[in-house]
């Protein structure tokens, strides 16, 4: 499996995303606690080392969920457990931006609670807050950093400009988390900057291919040239391959869900299977 630094450590580039287990809209406990318990170990035991969680993502049942299942007492070993902060919830599929000083640091002080650490590996912006000043916000992540809260920083659904006006705030951007897939390419622009930068480009909806995910489109035959190989993982793998910094976190609330997702790192795309894909969309 192919590797990033990240959070301090080095990382396999398919990662895992927590945000589904949690409830309905992303709101509440699971409705099977044991198999979110189960999903979690079993990503560790299938070679997973990035998790991607965030304290809004229940709120704060997907953390506590991570605690439960993988820490050992003093830690998470190997394993890297991103998390975010900067939005309130007040529902299912509720979600406020909030970028004051004192609610991002009460953010990263609860997050370090829940999970059981004294730094976080990777912490990011979920979003950038148009109510708050700029500069406030990429000011209060160079506090953390300097203050030894967090190892790394990050960013989400940003732009290029935005992220050099944090670079030139003197925040070092170690990741960006932007919905990026084969299907939806808005983020084209930053990515490519990303790779250039080394700058680690974490993709949010991996797996949703929309229209190319259509029978008779063209993941559908590019599949018929791998026999037993989903359209999902052939998604997934076209990422692994777009850029050497691009880090998927496919998520899911089901055991058999994860197996198959992370079975996707072993598929091989050829040169022309990658192209016509890239062309697709």
């Amino acid at each position: 499996m192919s590797t990033i630094d990240l959070g301090g450590k080095t990382v396999n580039r398919l990662g895992y995303g927590a945000m589904r287990i949690t409830g309905p809209g992303i709101w509440g406990p699971p409705a099977d606690h044991d198999e979110a318990i189960r999903v979690l170990r079993r990503s560790v035991e299938l070679g997973v080392t990035f998790i991607d969680t965030a304290d809004s993502y229940g709120p704060d049942v997907s953390e506590n969920l991570i605690r439960e299942a993988l820490h050992d007492g003093t830690g998470y070993g190997d394993v890297v457990i991103a998390t975010k902060g900067g939005f309130t919830r007040h529902g299912p599929n509720i979600w406020a931006a909030l970028g004051r000083r004192e609610y991002l640091r009460q953010c990263v002080l609860m997050s370090l609670r829940r999970l059981g650490v004294e730094q976080i590996d990777l912490w990011q912006l979920h979003r950038i807050d148009p109510r708050t000043p700029r500069e406030e916000q990429f000011a209060t992540l160079r506090e953390f950093l300097d203050e030894g809260l967090v190892k790394q920083v990050g960013l989400s659904e940003v732009s290029v400009e935005d992220v050099q006006e944090a670079q030139a705030a003197g925040v070092p951007v170690a990741s960006v988390q932007n919905r990026y897939n084969l299907g939806d390419r808005r983020a084209e622009k930053l990515l490519d900057f990303c790779t250039e930068q080394g700058i680690a480009f974490i993709p949010w909806a991996p797996v949703d291919a929309g229209n190319l995910a259509r029978p008779g489109g063209p993941l559908e035959k590019v599949a018929a040239n791998h026999p037993g190989v989903t359209t999902g993982q052939l998604a997934i793998a076209w990422l692994l391959r777009r850029s050497p910094i691009v880090v998927p976190i496919p998520g899911t609330s089901s055991v058999a869900h994860l197996e198959e997702n992370q079975a996707a790192e072993r598929v091989e795309l050829t040169d022309d299977e990658f192209e016509s894909l890239s062309k697709a969309a």
